[in-house]
């Protein structure tokens, strides 16, 4: 018969169901077995001995495991970057402004950053049309710069300065020919076309370089120039803005035969036409016998403190005349109508920094001296001795500027 049982432990009792009961019984009466012995201890020495070995067999199987699976990709790779390395270590384009056939100034200043950075392989890029006035009298003038090789792109779309059709030009060059550094003085230009190329590398912009440290190093104002920011870098690509008042631009001889190899870029592959995006409308140009105002060595510039447009006229442009100075202003003149857009100074304007800075009736506001401060000697007059022009003045006058302003441009 089959025994059918259905235990359960309550303390020592046991309930059984069916036949057998006795047998049942009498075995749980039985003593237990004796639990069998414990295993003998393992030695230190065995136990060190098999870890080693565990260890050891571990770090083969890993070995072998990346030998098969990526050794042989991870040094490519590494070979790659070195290689790309050494070959980006003695690179850097310039991008060479010019107008009416002559180079920016502010280039000449971004010469002076590529040098620091490399001596001997800066490459220099420079765009235009036939149409471009004085365009071939700039490339023969960028031809004697101290650079090893010039580029020159030619097309009707790059008769101006449109980022549209120019960044993707760059953009494909600095890709091309492993460029490590591309650099440019600040201006509106580089303002507008720079940030798109580091977009389309995707790498960071550095703008408004004052020193730089070494090829991934560099120094920058921040707060309105209040503080100094050290920034390095990492990227593959530098794309770097430099502030011309920080970098003495270099001597340039136009009488000098130089030897530099030039080089016409050709249209590779089908030219994509540019839609979207501006294009260029009109130009009028202000004939002027005024020095440049972001190249003038003397600055005779106007504030809120004038007044009026006719006040800023008649008062400041005398004593411009008398110093051959160029005309600036401050952002309360421009907003208020005093002065064009292009003569203002600061941070939202031009930055200047000129042998010697006039400032009349301005006050001093953070935005204007992140502009000026930098100027070899500056002169405040403001009838307000508390402006904090004072501050960074060399020379202040507290006066009226009506009467002060006069007499000082009889006396020069």
């Amino acid at each position: 018969m089959t025994e059918l049982r259905r235990r359960s432990r309550l303390g020592n009792r046991i309930f059984c169901d069916g036949s057998g009961t006795s047998d049942a019984l009498s075995r749980s009466l039985d003593p237990p077995p004796p639990p069998p012995p414990p295993p003998p201890p393992r030695t230190t020495t065995t136990t060190t001995t098999t870890t080693t070995k565990i260890a050891h067999q571990s770090r083969e199987m890993l070995s072998s495991r990346l030998t098969r699976a990526g050794r042989g990709a991870l040094n490519a790779s590494l070979n790659r970057a070195f290689s790309s390395a050494l070959t980006r270590q003695a690179s850097s384009l310039v991008f060479i402004e010019h107008r009416d056939g002559k180079i920016n100034p502010a280039t000449l200043s971004a010469l002076n950053a590529a040098q620091q950075i490399d001596d001997n392989q800066i490459v220099g890029f420079i765009s235009g049309s036939s149409k471009t006035l004085g365009f071939q009298k700039a490339v023969e003038l960028a031809a004697k710069l101290p650079i090893s090789k010039l580029l020159v792109k030619e097309d009707d779309s790059l008769e101006r300065y449109v980022a549209e059709p120019l960044a993707p030009v760059i953009t494909s060059i600095v890709k091309s020919r492993s460029i490590s550094h591309l650099i440019g003085g600040s201006s509106s230009v580089t303002k507008n076309v720079f940030p798109r190329i580091a977009a389309q590398l995707d790498v960071s912009q550095i703008s408004e370089v004052m020193k730089i440290i070494d090829g991934r190093t560099f120094v920058r104002p921040i707060y309105a120039g209040n503080a100094m920011m050290t920034v390095s870098s990492e990227a593959a690509i530098q794309v770097l803005t430099v502030r011309t008042a920080s970098f003495e631009p270099i001597k340039m001889d136009e009488n000098a035969t130089g030897s530099v190899e030039v080089e016409k870029l050709k249209e590779e592959g089908e030219k994509k036409k540019t839609t979207g995006g501006s294009q260029w409308e009109d130009e009028v140009l202000a004939k002027s016998a005024r020095p440049e105002l972001g190249s003038a060595k003397r600055i005779v510039s106007g504030g809120r403190g004038v007044k009026n447009k006719e006040n800023f006229d008649q008062v400041l442009t005398p004593l411009a005349d008398k110093l051959n100075s160029a005309i600036g202003a401050s952002r309360a003149a421009v907003d208020s109508g005093f002065a064009d857009n292009s003569l203002q100074v600061g941070q939202t304007g031009k930055v200047v920094s000129p042998e010697l800075y006039i400032a009349v009736g301005i006050s001093g506001a953070i935005q204007h001296l992140a502009g000026m401060k930098d100027s070899k000697t500056i002169v405040a007059i403001n009838k307000d001795p508390e402006a904090p022009i004072f501050q960074v003045a060399d020379i202040g006058l507290v006066a009226d500027l009506f009467e002060a302003v006069p007499e000082l441009t009889k006396k020069i």
